[in-house]
């Protein structure tokens, strides 16, 4: 029986003299990160909630994101915390597979909400018909029942090989067990998942580029068409008026594609001149074409570009450089752990080294609202009115007391 206690004891403790003063700053940091990531998640959905500007398609794959962060921090962060406080698993070994299975059920929801995010942003920006089809409201409550559901049967095997990992002082899994389903695992969703986002994020930053370098041409070819009277009023139109046509050619973003660039330039051009002259001025003169007219492609590249420098272009671009940051942040906090453990076949590398990059990963779960705050002028609007109708019985109890005072 003593034999067999202490056995147990060794299989699940990390106790190890070198991680005595490091384990101090690790239940801190875990702490952080409770505290944080819990609030700051919770803030994401409830603002989704109230702010009806907020309740969009794309946003649900957000709070799909947030929901899978969440689980992490709220339910699985405090019982890490307690495994390095304690330097052991004090919760037995079904609790350890349960909390194991949950970790990478996390993380491969994160990544693959991921991928759909930076997919949806390239649809958004290179298919419009595309996107509004394969993310509707049927779409997407598929889209993300199928992540769950992918999580779950692909980790579901690995159940009797999550074991304490000492070294960690987490229970993950034991790959000499199920060699090589776990190593497909890994790359599947980390190297193929997180390579495609990242791929989705060039053509995106590409399209842009190629739109940009687009609208330049066909303004500088329209302006050199034109006869002196209408390079006037294209003058005037620069001045002030430009917005005007780019609001009145964003209509036409999502079906672009299908349309002559003959009828489109007309179609613009009309408009321009309706900006500008008013229903009852006469017409401008027609365009002459000549040998700057640029192609079909230009045409609606420039269009595109155009409808870009709206309102709605321009919230669109920060939403997607949002995105872009919070897979950047992604890839800062696991590439550390995904490196040493590739590296280091033989377990040479210092406990303590094993450790702190377990503990960037944890960042992931609580980083994301910082970065809805930052870049996102929607979610930081929301976030201050959560945190001012949250603060207004503390700021009454306050002034209360000065009166009384």
């Amino acid at each position: 029986m003593n034999h067999t206690n202490l056995t147990e004891d060794d299989l699940f403790s990390c106790y190890n003299p070198s991680v005595v003063g490091y384990r101090y700053f690790a239940v801190l940091w875990g702490c952080a990160v409770t505290i944080t990531g819990t609030v700051g998640n919770l803030m994401t959905i409830l603002a989704f909630t109230i702010d009806p500007h907020l309740r969009t398609r794309f946003n649900l794959l957000i709070i799909n994101l947030a929901l899978a962060d969440l689980l992490y921090c709220t339910i699985l962060q405090p019982i890490l915390v307690d495994s390095y406080l304690h330097l052991r698993w004090r919760t037995g070994q079904l609790w350890c597979r349960i909390v194991g299975l949950l970790i990478f059920l996390s993380n491969s929801v994160s990544v693959i909400t991921l991928c759909l995010i930076a997919g949806g942003r390239y649809l958004m920006v290179a298919k419009r018909a595309v996107f509004n089809r394969v993310f509707s409201d049927l779409g997407l409550s598929l889209l993300i029942i199928s992540v769950w559901t992918l999580g779950l049967v692909s980790l579901g095997p690995l159940w009797p090989g999550y074991v304490f990992v000492p070294k960690e002082c987490v229970c993950s899994i034991q790959r000499k067990t199920y060699h090589p389903y776990p190593t497909i695992l890994l790359f599947f969703y980390f190297f193929v998942g997180l390579g495609c986002v990242g791929t989705f994020y060039l053509l995106i930053y590409r399209r842009v580029q190629i739109a940009s370098q687009a609208l330049l041409r066909y303004r500088f070819s329209r302006r050199s068409s034109r006869t002196k009277p209408a390079t006037k009023a294209e003058d005037t139109n620069d001045s002030g008026v430009g917005s005007s046509m780019a609001n009145t050619c964003s209509c036409e973003m999502s079906s672009q594609a299908d349309l002559a660039p003959t009828i489109h330039e007309i179609y613009c051009e009309k408009s321009s001149q309706s900006a500008i002259s008013g229903p009852n001025t006469k017409s401008l003169p027609n365009i002459v074409t000549t040998s700057l007219s640029p192609t079909p492609a230009a045409i609606n590249a420039a269009s595109s570009s155009q409808c870009t420098d709206s309102g709605d272009g321009k919230e669109m671009k920060h939403v997607t450089r949002m995105c872009l940051a919070v897979f950047l942040g992604f890839v800062c906090c696991f590439v550390p752990f995904l490196l040493i453990n590739i590296v280091d076949k033989h377990n040479h590398a210092p406990r303590v080294l094993y450790m702190f990059c377990l503990n960037l990963t944890w960042l992931n779960s609580c980083i994301n609202p910082v970065l809805y705050a930052v870049m996102n002028r929607q979610f930081r609007q929301a976030y201050h009115v959560l945190l001012t109708r949250a603060a207004a019985p503390f700021t009454c109890l306050w002034n209360l007391k000065r009166q009384f005072c």
